[in-house]
This record gives structure tokens, C-alpha cells and sequence, in this order.
């Protein structure tokens, strides 16, 4: 009787998809396991990807729209997907705000912020949808979601009654807001937070503080980004009865997951839990022979929240042996293997730079799934 795969990799970050991933898994078994079956299942955790795994396991329809980057001077094209027969759309805010649209040496905090997530939720609105999931990974914003709001007919104004401009730099401007103007459609739509971040808004393990140094804060620029937050989530809380600002997942996104909160009735979920459950993950696991698994790195916070130990949580559950490739492999992964994780095998060929195992990363993953096939063959 063939054998049956199922491989559920996350992307690797800046060298492969998710869905590449599964393919090249696949080349690598298949030279080994000839007649064997194999059911792709991409993932994701909230982040890179997130849009995609829903698209192709839910066979989703994928809408092409134009929005406000990270600069409210860009405009950059991202895409969302529709599902369950187009009443559920799914959007990753990275595609319009992400980090990726700013060269390293020009990232500035100070005046990203997060209108085209806005823009985006806007559109999904106009569809006529009743729910939607929103990816947070992969941010170069520190705005609190002011951008979102504003986007969706939020207005805040100064000390002189001006509305201030977005960017987290300016959030300590705004004594006022005025959410007559909030689209009515947020309060009849389910919005959920795809995320694996558990950070508050504010303080040492806040947004600006642990995420703000990779978006290009300075030491000054995080403690004025932190100081802005907090200003914003008294005024909140002042003006509107609401305190979050200590909730976990606050600080995702710079902490638009705050912002979500706040102005839109979000929750905040697992994103590699969504995953799962949307992909009816468990159900393909349940006839496997073997899972397989992976994504860029494995460490002790893959635990945290990330997709290798959602697809480990359920292959356990399941008593299926699961087999997961990283491109690299940190401290701490011994208690990976009390928690579903069979074997962890890195990929990476020999000693080179990162830029060399980025651009080779398909060409090691198939090579080290046809060498872990060759063992299991035996």
C-alpha cells in the first residue's frame, strides 16, 4: 500500500513559499517513496503567507486591490482573499503596510502608519463580507492602528482642534476623538487577529519596545514611540470607557491589535490555530502516514504560537510521526520532542553566507526530504 504524506511547512522567510516548500518536499519523497500520495497543506501562523494558505486550501477567490503602503505618500498593490462562498475575507496587513516596502536604511516609525490595513478592511466591507481574519505579522508601523481607524472614518484632532495627520510619531499630538464618522459595518462584522504575538501595548515588552528597533526606531525613537502609545491608550480609555492597553496581542503590529480592538470589536486567535481549523489540517493529518513540516528557523519560542508546533500539537494528538525542516535550528529545541516533534532536521548544506542558503534553500529541502525518506524507506 503507497504511503501517505501530508506537508504542512510554513514559508521560509525571504527564500521560499510555503507552497514551495510542499513542493519541494514532495520532489525530495517522492524520489524515494515512488508511488506515495501526498496532500499539500501551506501554512502559516498570522503573518507572510497567511492570505495564501487560505486561498489554496479553501480555494478561495483572490481580489487585486490598490491601497496606502506604509508612507502616505506610496501606494502599493496588495490582495485579499474571499471565502466561504465569499462571505469571509481574509487580509494580511503586510501586504499593505509591511516591512518589506522600505529599504532597511530609510525605516522610520515616526511616520509609517497603518491606512492601507484601513483601506483594505474597507474594500472587504464594500464586498459585502460578515467576517474577517486579519494577519498581523511582518509590520513597519507603531501607529496603534490610528491609521486603520482613520481609514475607516475615525478623526482625531490636536490641542486647536486640527485632525492630526497619521504616524506614530504624531499620536501624543491628538487630545480629541470623534468616531461618528466610524464605518457602522465594523459593529455587524466578526474581525479576528491572526497573530502569534502575546506583547501589551506599552511599556519594556510593549510594541515600541521589542518590535521598534527592527521597523528603524533609535533608543530616543522607541521611548518617544512608547510614550505616544501610551498617551493614545489613556486617551482612549478617557474618552471612551476602554482599557487594553495591558492585553495580550495590544502590542501586534506596532499595535494595531490595540487599534483592532478598540475601534473595530476585534478578538485575537492563534493565527497557526485559524490555520488549522480553516484548513481542516486535522482531518488530512488523520489519514497520513507521515507529516511533514518546517519553516526558516526552530528555536525555543517555535513553541510560542508557531506553525511547526500547531501542525506537532495535532499530529500528537493524533499519534502520527511528524518530521520538521528549519533552515537553521537555535537553543533550546529539546523539549520540542515531549510536545509531537519526532525529528528536526536542518537543511542547509555546509558553511556559507545567508544571502547563498537563502538562494538555495528549495534545491537543500528536497535534498533533505529524499534523505529522510531514504530512512524511513529502510
Amino acid at each position: 500500500m503507497s504511503k501517505i504524506f501530508v506537508l504542512a511547512p510554513d514559508s521560509f522567510k525571504e527564500s521560499m513559499s510555503a507552497e514551495q516548500a510542499c513542493r519541494a518536499m514532495q520532489r525530495g519523497i517522492e524520489k524515494v517513496f515512488k508511488d506515495a500520495q501526498f496532500i499539500h497543506v501551506p501554512m502559516a501562523d498570522g503573518g507572510e503567507g497567511t492570505v495564501d494558505a487560505l486561498l489554496i486550501a479553501r480555494q478561495g477567490q483572490k481580489i487585486t486591490i490598490k491601497v496606502t503602503g506604509p508612507l502616505a505618500s506610496q501606494k502599493v498593490q496588495a490582495y485579499l482573499a474571499l471565502i466561504d462562498d465569499g462571505k469571509t475575507a481574509v487580509i494580511e496587513m503586510a501586504m499593505a503596510n509591511g516591512i518589506h516596502f522600505i529599504d532597511q536604511t530609510q525605516r522610520n516609525p515616526l511616520f509609517t502608519s497603518t491606512l492601507g490595513t484601513g483601506e483594505m478592511i474597507k474594500h472587504a466591507l464594500d464586498l459585502g463580507v460578515n467576517k474577517i481574519i486579519i494577519g498581523l505579522g511582518g509590520s513597519v508601523t507603531n501607529d496603534a492602528g490610528a491609521g486603520m481607524a482613520q481609514a475607516l472614518g475615525a478623526k482625531f484632532y490636536d490641542v486647536n482642534g486640527c485632525e492630526v495627520a497619521v504616524g506614530g510619531g504624531q499620536l501624543n499630538q491628538i487630545q480629541r476623538m470623534d468616531l461618528s464618522g466610524l464605518d457602522a459595518r465594523l459593529k455587524q462584522t466578526e474581525i479576528i487577529i491572526a497573530s502569534d504575538v502575546n506583547n501589551p501595548l506599552c511599556g519594556i515588552n510593549g510594541a515600541s519596545h521589542v518590535f521598534g528597533p527592527q521597523k528603524g526606531a533609535t533608543t530616543d525613537m522607541v521611548l518617544q514611540l512608547d510614550h505616544n502609545l501610551c498617551h493614545f491608550a489613556d486617551l482612549v480609555q478617557q474618552q471612551l470607557n476602554v482599557d487594553l492597553k495591558n492585553i495580550a496581542g495590544a502590542g501586534a503590529a506596532g499595535g494595531l491589535g490595540f487599534g483592532l480592538m478598540v475601534f473595530a470589536g476585534a478578538k485575537t486567535r492563534s493565527g497557526v490555530e485559524i490555520i488549522i481549523e480553516e484548513s481542516k489540517l486535522t482531518e488530512k493529518i488523520a489519514q497520513a502516514d507521515y507529516v511533514f513540516t518546517g519553516e526558516g528557523g526552530i528555536d525555543f519560542q517555535t513553541k510560542f504560537g508557531k506553525t511547526p508546533f500547531g501542525v506537532a500539537q495535532v499530529a500528537q494528538r493524533l499519534k502520527k510521526p511528524m518530521i520538521c525542516c528549519a533552515g537553521y535550528i537555535g537553543e533550546g529545541i529539546d523539549e520540542l520532542y515531549e510536545e509531537g516533534f519526532t525529528a528536526i532536521f536542518g537543511i542547509v548544506d555546509g558553511a556559507c553566507d545567508l544571502q547563498t542558503a537563502l538562494k538555495n534553500g528549495e534545491k537543500n529541502l528536497e535534498r533533505t526530504c529524499e534523505n529522510i525518506a531514504r530512512l524511513l524507506y529502510f
